[in-house]
């Protein structure tokens, strides 16, 4: 099969039909050997009639229906494990990504070898005040802590090679930055490609401010556990062992002052007089953890299914 095309969707009944003919009409006109793959979020309307009317007519298209609302992160994980395309397109339902990209987002993957390719809404009809400006600083400090340069990687149009999809883990509010987890798990041939943004037709945005904030977070922890997920010692033994010693090394001339002025008949402050004392102690206690924490990480990482979870892309045998 060419294309597996993925929609997640919740509470989007209106622009289903529209989205689905558009779609057809494109794919065919390609020529293409395809399946469209809708995985209904919990949608509290007639969503997911909707779809079965579209699935009766169309027997490409495939549907998975959630009993509530989890999350797009969800829907694009048990999508992917359906997909049986050797190239897969997600895509929005709101109608806001044109099926007109399909082609060339294809051909990116198929033609110019690309692992993953993301769509970049360089134009966009979103209010630039609640959305555009803090998006624009949002991926910012996504490029600079992932060291991937995507001007949009939360776009919801993106294409990827079929063994992209089957080797990473979408859980959470992980979709965002699901560029940082394909890059981590060794696809490095991420591109990106400028496409048309479409102003809303239907319904309104199912995001709000939240979403920035809690989207630099989980950037802090796909970034931190692909590099040290499974070295947890490396990264609390190192910063442990460093803090630890600086509260020593104060700690210690603390003390060899005061000996210092004893021997040599020097008055001298009580050392729990000194600030420094406390602050010393405290990064003593402060290190002592960190170190354990990575001690226990490694303990954890030890017993752990996926400690040696490692992904095999050729073999000769």
């Amino acid at each position: 099969m060419n294309l597996s095309i993925l929609v997640p969707l919740f509470n989007e009944e209106e622009s289903l039909q529209e989205l689905h003919d558009w779609i057809v009409r494109v794919v065919e006109a390609e020529k293409w050997t395809y399946e469209i793959i809708f995985v209904d979020d919990g949608s509290k309307d007639g969503s997911w009639a909707k779809i079965e009317e579209l699935a009766a007519k169309n027997p490409n298209v495939k549907a998975l229906h959630f009993q509530r609302n989890y999350g797009k992160s969800p829907a694009l994980h048990v999508g992917f494990e359906q997909a049986k395309g050797d190239v897969v397109i997600t895509m929005d339902a709101d109608l806001q990504d044109s099926p007109d990209e399909l082609p060339g987002l294809y051909k990116m993957i198929t033609e110019s070898g690309f692992d993953l390719v993301s769509g970049w809404k360089q134009k966009r009809y979103d209010n630039a005040f609640t959305k555009n400006l803090p998006s624009k600083l949002y991926n910012y400090a996504n490029r600079k802590i992932s060291g991937i340069p995507l001007h949009d990687m939360n776009c919801g149009l993106k294409a990827y090679k079929n063994k992209v999809v089957k080797s990473i883990e979408v859980y959470g509010e992980m979709h965002r930055f699901i560029p940082v987890m394909a890059k981590a798990a060794g696809f490095e041939k991420i591109g990106e490609k400028v496409v048309k943004h479409q102003a809303r037709k239907y319904g309104q945005s199912k995001f709000g401010w939240n979403r920035f904030i809690n989207g630099f977070l989980d950037l802090l922890t796909i970034s931190f556990l692909s590099r040290f997920g499974k070295r947890p010692m490396h990264f609390f033994g190192l910063v442990g062992t460093l803090i630890f010693i600086t509260g020593f090394a104060f700690a210690f001339y603390l003390g060899a002052y005061k000996l210092y002025c004893t021997y040599t008949h020097q008055v001298a402050r009580l050392i729990t007089d000194r600030p420094s004392f406390y602050i010393s102690l405290t990064c003593m206690v402060i290190g002592s953890m960190m170190f354990l924490a990575g001690f226990l990480g490694e303990l954890i990482m030890r017993n752990s299914s996926i400690r040696n979870h490692y992904l095999i892309d050729k073999r000769i045998s």
